[in-house]
């Protein structure tokens, strides 16, 4: 055998002895990474949720308090999650996971929180592809005009006032970007109609699921 024939059966030696010491710590590693991603996830969801619904105002687990309800003509997915905020044991707040279908670039994933009055606790984009320096200005990172939902209701503004201005509502459009704040507008109007009109099923203990 040559020196180099000796010098890759070595090389091969040492990286199969690697391989066989390193497996059992990955596979150790793996429960504990797993655990700490989950972690990780479940405090950034807090995190969103208290955004529009400050930590104060409920004494609940809202990540256990949850409702699955399927609504896709209010909500825009066929199954979506309902977090419910209670002080004792009293209604304060449901934060409905939405979607906008209809974005201009795609779906946008929305938390819209909604008051037991039924006015809006506050909302936030999730998620979206939106064009950068356009649409994406619902993005709170990018700009504030996702703020100016909360404290509104379908009495203030009228439901017919539930627009963008251009369309004659209230709401300001993004100058070349009308698509996207128009979608945003709409879901979380259809949030709200949604909330007015199953309000007590939502908060219902007993009942599994709530349905239009």
């Amino acid at each position: 055998m040559n020196e180099a024939a000796r010098a890759m059966l070595q090389s091969a030696r040492v990286l199969t002895a690697f391989a066989l010491a390193a497996g059992p710590l990955l596979a150790g590693a793996y429960p504990a990474t797993r655990d700490d991603i989950a972690r990780a996830e479940k405090q950034r969801l807090v995190s969103q949720l208290n955004a529009l619904v400050p930590a104060p105002l409920y004494d609940n687990d809202l990540i256990a308090d949850v409702r699955t309800v399927r609504a896709p003509d209010r909500l825009g997915r066929p199954a979506s999650l309902v977090y419910r905020a209670r002080k004792a044991g009293r209604p304060v707040a449901a934060i409905f996971e939405a979607t906008a279908p209809d974005g201009y670039s795609g779906p946008i994933r929305l938390l819209v929180g909604v008051k037991a009055d039924g006015s809006v606790a506050g909302v936030r984009v999730i998620a979206h592809k939106e064009t950068p320096g356009l649409g994406d200005r619902i993005d709170l990172n990018i700009s504030d005009w996702i703020l100016r939902f909360a404290g509104k209701s379908l009495t203030a503004p009228d439901p017919a006032r539930w627009a963008v201005k251009k369309d004659g509502g209230v709401f300001d459009q993004f100058s070349g970007a009308t698509v996207t704040p128009r979608a945003v507008v709409k879901s979380v109007k259809n949030a709200l109609l949604y909330f007015e009109q199953n309000r007590d099923a939502l908060f219902a203990p007993d009942a599994a699921t709530a349905t239009p």
